[in-house]
């Protein structure tokens, strides 16, 4: 289950549900009260869960934005599984995600009574997208210690790039997009997992839809964007 939750919060990194004002980001609107409801899809397209996202706090601090998301997440039946606030800070020059903030607390308050620590580099969506450019990596490392045994687990997102430009149709209405391809490295416990994925994003709304596969190339889920209110 701890696994399952880490990779789950990984893709939501990739996601990169986020806001920002318009003269800080051009491919966020944020304003508080917006909110974003996603539908997640197993490989053979049914229904997996949803997840749903408002913005409940913005300020500002110079020259940059920080804002707070709350997420609910839902399995397939709709009952809710987590609640979990996050931070972000939006710059002139585009989007960074703190690890540390996102990681989610419904995790940590697994280890309330162990010894941990999060490290991670934060992973930036920048304003000037162009098609062929190479974004910068990003991970977040977690180590635990308990009953004299120390766990670490570590997920690297690599091989980021603005792969094209394409139109998608989802249940929120069809949006021109900058298409972003990467790969999601997991290691836990010895066990290395590689989990490539393609990130449809587009200006004013942020992410449309999200595939993520296997090495060999097939499916293995997807999220779409099916309401978007601001």
């Amino acid at each position: 289950m701890l696994y399952r939750n880490l990779l789950f919060f990984t893709a939501l990194f990739t996601i990169g549900i986020l806001s920002a004002q318009n003269n800080c980001s051009k491919y966020y609107p944020l304003e508080e009260g917006a909110s974003f409801q996603y539908t997640m899809y197993d490989k053979k397209g049914k229904e997996d869960g949803s997840t749903l996202y408002k913005i409940t706090d913005v300020s500002n601090s110079g020259s940059d934005t920080n804002a707070t998301m709350h997420m609910e997440f839902m399995d397939k039946k709709g009952k809710e599984v987590f609640t979990s606030d996050y931070t972000f800070t939006c710059t002139g020059n585009g989007i960074k995600i703190d690890y540390n903030s996102i990681m989610p607390q419904s995790m940590l308050e697994q280890f309330k009574d162990m010894e941990y620590d999060i490290t991670g580099t934060d992973i930036e969506l920048p304003n000037d997208l162009s098609v062929g450019q190479d974004l910068n990596d990003a991970n977040v490392n977690m180590s635990i210690s308990m009953a004299g045994m120390k766990m670490d687990m570590e997920v690297n997102m690599v091989d980021r790039k603005v792969e094209k430009k394409e139109s998608v149709t989802t249940p929120a209405g069809t949006f021109d997009c900058f298409v972003i391809s990467e790969v999601t490295e997991s290691k836990t416990m010895g066990a290395t997992q590689s989990f490539p994925s393609r990130l449809w994003l587009a200006e004013g709304v942020g992410m449309v839809k999200q595939e993520t596969y296997k090495k060999s190339g097939s499916l293995v889920s997807s999220v779409e964007l099916t309401k978007f209110d601001k």
